[in-house]
């Protein structure tokens, strides 16, 4: 599957972190379409999803829950990221995209304490985690829309008492060279600690990054290597990394992706690499990709129909 991608890879990579939407889905990709349980009281609804969860500026009146799948799902009793906090600050906050469901936000704050104690760290500066009632986004990412989605930029923070301009106007770094397939004099042992960190918390589910940056550290590793086994190649991931929490215990409505594939995962990732400096020529008998179309209410579960109806 990594081969007939590749080409797609290199654009993509190229394009930066602005989107997580891959160019067709996939089991392990950031945007993996799940299965949405259709009820009976959304399965005519055509209207598109986006623009009602978009237009939603507070969360639900509900107890917290994930529901659906990552890329086809919404959240209830979301919480807010607080804009700032001792070790960490929420970016871009025009987008309004700094909410989640509890475990989130308690995983963020807890990254972030110990990102601060890495020379050169303040904390984290995060990125986008989801809408106040989670599902699809009116622009950028596929997933992200129930909560247990977040976004860490690469970009050490120096400070962390930015004004919400700055917020807008500061932009990560990116951490790789050639398309993707290493990375660049950035890269540091302190980001391979805090990645080391998030893969190793029972809480996270995987985390997506750039395909150099994984070989960097399978190669740097002389220790315990399970935790290598959650950090996942996926296209776009070179001015941040992407952590996925597990469905919370007891969710019953929220659908868990695919299991990762036993093993470390680093001659998968030294595949992309090897796919990225030598494209493979394209599959002359591969089907053309499928468009994506808008995501309707009638695709989502039915419960997001009560999410975006509550006070």
């Amino acid at each position: 599957m990594v081969r007939k991608l590749a080409t797609v890879a290199l654009i993509l990579v190229l394009a930066g972190c602005q989107t997580d939407r891959p160019a067709s889905p996939a089991r392990d990709g950031e945007g993996a379409v799940g299965r949405a349980s259709i009820s009976t009281q959304n399965a005519n609804d055509s209207r598109i999803a986006k623009t009602l969860f978009g237009a939603m500026s507070f969360a639900s009146a509900q107890p917290p829950e994930a529901i659906g799948g990552f890329s086809r799902g919404c959240q209830a009793g979301a919480v807010q990221l607080p804009e700032s906090g001792p070790t960490w600050q929420a970016m871009r906050l025009s987008r309004n995209r700094n909410w989640a469901q509890p475990v989130t936000v308690q995983f963020v704050q807890d990254l972030s304490r110990f990102a601060a104690t890495q020379p050169g760290w303040a904390g984290l500066y995060i990125g986008d985690m989801s809408q106040p009632r989670g599902g699809p986004m009116l622009t950028g990412h596929a997933s992200h829309q129930t909560g247990l989605d977040a976004d860490i930029w690469m970009l050490p923070p120096r400070r962390l008492d930015l004004s919400r301009q700055e917020r807008e106007d500061l932009s990560s770094i990116r951490m790789d060279r050639s398309s993707g397939a290493y990375v660049n004099g950035d890269w540091s042992a302190q980001h391979m600690a805090i990645l080391r960190a998030a893969a190793s918390d029972p809480r996270v589910n995987r985390i997506f990054v750039f395909a150099g940056a994984k070989v960097a550290m399978c190669d740097a590793e002389t220790g315990d290597r399970t935790w290598l086994n959650k950090i996942r190649p996926w296209y776009g991931h070179n001015y941040h990394f992407h952590v996925r929490l597990n469905c919370p215990a007891g969710a019953r409505g929220c659908e868990p992706q695919a299991a990762i594939p036993p093993g470390d995962g680093c001659e998968d990732a030294r595949q992309w690499v090897r796919d990225i400096l030598n494209p493979p020529p394209p599959d002359p008998n591969a089907p053309p990709p499928r468009p994506r179309g808008e995501l309707t209410m009638a695709a989502l579960p039915g419960q997001c129909l009560n999410v975006l109806n509550s006070n």
